[in-house]
């Protein structure tokens, strides 16, 4: 390639990134605003007004900004937050150890070649960059260790690098499992350790490819060990690619951990995330994002029990039995199998983190039930979500009251981000953490002494 060659082209990029950022500029204006509060889409019966299509999607993104000096979420009364860890890599999910030791999984998006193609593609791309999402993935898994009890992480080692955009990690005897965006791993683990040299074994493989749009693979062991559970989100919105593309995918796979043989466990999930054993009924419980561009006010994500093999309707319908009309061709057979989920979290909330409260030693609101970690939205005006919330449960299911606000203040005035709260974890004092993806921070919430 001649020196013009090479010069022509970078303009030419220059000139369609310039091109891009007006369109979003001037997207921003567009779309609807919502005509509900976010608690008409919320809990177990949801308003869900008539969607909304139009050739221009609402797009509202909060810029990534930060944390500055001196500054930090708001607790919910009762309790207190500071900064457990900083200067982190995009943190996006926890494991704790029996130990008390932290895994933080410092990752993002792996490459994806074929997401980012037309112009659309190419605005959800710098949309993604605005909001925080678009920095390297660290491709790697920290260990936080307290070593004085004073509530920060005093030792910080990389326990295992060189990965594929990890999420989901699960312990298991003296095997510590790791999702990557491809493939489940196991490496040998022993009490204590701060570094793993050994290259992981592959269990099996996951759905992944070169557009792999939901890429995060979640993943949690039974009580007994004997499987895994992992999350595998859709390919698309609404299979707009054709629902081939979504082999294996809207779905939990069951693992057996001894051969590595699966199955899929629930399937019709759009983008599941979060998963935690509710203590009570030992049922396997998950936080779902739902479907965009059909208004400000549609889809509530949500928050289900998931019952072996259970359909939850993605694409062809949504909160039980409403239809899609933009899924082509349509199947009736499937929407009419569709489960209802059991708790709305309110539209476009982006809620990721799940974690049970059993064994936290926050104040007595927070007793029973489960608490969200909700990275928030781009496609509603106003914004919801950015906050961490939980959800009261009675005798296995949420109960009737509203959910509480545990970390909030992640928004500027003028709606830029400070943070993004994703992964939720109960530490072994029964602290909340708080993995921040924006903020490079591990939060951690106690109770007020």
């Amino acid at each position: 390639m001649s020196h013009m060659q090479a010069a022509f082209r970078l303009m030419l990029a220059a000139v369609v990134v310039a091109l891009v950022g007006v369109m979003v500029l001037l997207l921003s204006g567009c779309g609807d605003t919502a005509k509900l509060p976010v608690a008409a889409g919320t809990g177990p019966a949801p308003r869900l007004p008539a969607p909304k299509q139009s050739l221009v999607p609402t797009v509202n993104i909060a810029p990534a900004r930060g944390w500055a000096a001196g500054v930090s979420p708001q607790a919910a009364p009762g309790t207190s937050v500071a900064a457990f860890a900083d200067g982190l890599e995009h943190p996006r999910w926890l494991l704790v150890l029996p130990n008390g030791d932290l895994l933080v999984a410092e990752t993002n998006a792996p490459p994806k070649p074929e997401d980012g193609k037309g112009i659309k593609g190419r605005v959800m791309k710098y949309m993604m960059k605005r909001a925080g999402a678009g920095v390297p993935s660290a491709n790697r898994i920290t260990l936080l260790r307290d070593t004085d009890g004073d509530g920060k992480a005093d030792l910080r080692s990389v326990l295992i690098d060189g990965l594929n955009s990890p999420f989901g990690m699960a312990l298991v005897g003296d095997s510590l499992y790791v999702a990557n965006s491809d493939a489940l791993l196991r490496f040998p683990y022993a009490p204590g350790a701060t570094r793993i040299k050994e290259r992981g074994v592959t269990v099996l493989a996951l759905p992944a490819g070169s557009i792999n749009h939901h890429w995060t693979k979640n993943l949690i062991a039974s009580a007994d060990g004997s499987k895994l559970y992992v999350t595998v989100g859709s390919n698309s919105n609404v299979a707009e690619r054709g629902i081939e593309a979504e082999s294996g995918r809207a779905a939990i796979w069951e693992i057996e951990t001894a051969t590595g043989a699966h199955r899929i466990f629930a399937s019709g999930l759009r983008n599941p995330n979060g998963m935690a054993w509710e203590p009570g009924t030992h049922a396997l419980w998950t936080v779902v994002n739902e479907r965009d561009e059909i208004g400000s006010d549609l889809v509530p994500d949500y928050m289900t029990s998931v019952r072996d093999g259970g359909f939850y309707g993605w694409p062809y319908s949504y909160f039980g039995q409403h239809v899609d009309a933009r899924v082509k061709p349509p199947r009736p057979d499937l929407v009419a199998r569709a489960i209802e989920p059991d708790y709305a979290l309110g539209p476009h909330t982006a809620s990721l983190g799940l974690a049970s409260a059993a064994g936290n030693s926050l104040p007595a609101p927070f007793a029973n039930g489960m608490f969200v970690g909700q990275h928030g939205s781009w496609n509603r005006r106003p914004h919801s979500g950015y906050k961490v919330i939980f959800v009261p449960f009675e005798g296995g299911k949420p109960s009737a009251a509203a959910p509480l606000d545990v970390l909030t203040g992640f928004l500027s005035d003028g709606g830029e981000a400070f943070g993004r709260p994703v992964g939720v974890a109960l530490d072994r004092q029964g602290a909340l953490l708080v993995a921040d993806d924006v903020g490079n921070v591990v939060w951690r919430v106690t109770a007020l002494r």
